[in-house]
């Protein structure tokens, strides 16, 4: 949606800003409506995914309830896939966003408690920091342990852990320049954002 959003307006958000095609690059390069909607859209692709696995197993089997692990399963599937597609497009060479707002989608479908702890966890450390990459960060650890103690299944664990290791692993260069002290913060005056920058 980023890639989107830019060539609607005459830009190639991979080659401004941090390059990246999120919602972050988005707003930096865009503006504030185009990088609102880029984190909905981006959002609701991850939750839609979710939602329509489920609905899929109603549908094929009219008038039988689907066995509840099963459905489990296939929205677990399409929980992985709705993240790997944003992450590793196949439209742009494989290269995508972070997944941060499509990995929120889906947990919002998923385990949406768990997701409103991570939540807390992302807004408590980028006030504390104002680094969005160290929030995000901090959101996707909290995740996992977050789904076990408010009560969802082992699989959903394990699936949310999946998941965190992802988010964090794609911000290994965000890592590196926050042990730098390189990364930028939020309305820090500084030069134009190097690619990765970005949450």
């Amino acid at each position: 949606m980023g890639y989107l959003m830019g060539r609607a307006k005459g830009i190639d958000v991979r080659t401004v800003g941090s390059g990246n095609i999120g919602a972050t690059n988005a707003f930096r390069t865009l503006g504030k409506g185009p990088g609102i909607l880029v984190l909905v859209v981006d959002g609701l692709k991850g939750w839609g995914a979710v939602e329509l696995s489920g609905w899929i197993a109603t549908w094929l089997h009219p008038g039988i309830k689907p066995d509840a692990e099963v459905v489990e399963y296939l929205r677990i599937v399409a929980a992985l896939c709705a993240i790997l597609g944003h992450n590793y497009t196949c439209w742009l060479k494989f290269k995508g966003g972070k997944g941060i707002a499509t990995s929120a989608g889906v947990l919002a479908a998923l385990v949406p408690l768990a997701l409103v702890a991570s939540l807390g966890a992302w807004i408590v450390v980028c006030l504390w920091t104002r680094y969005v990459s160290a929030a995000s960060i901090a959101a996707a650890a909290v995740l996992p342990f977050a789904t076990w103690f408010t009560g969802y299944s082992y699989r959903l664990t394990i699936i949310t852990a999946i998941m965190a290791v992802l988010a964090i692993y794609k911000h290994k260069g965000n890592i590196q320049r926050l042990m730098q002290g390189t990364e930028s913060k939020i309305g820090a005056k500084k030069n134009p954002p190097m690619k990765g920058e970005e949450a």
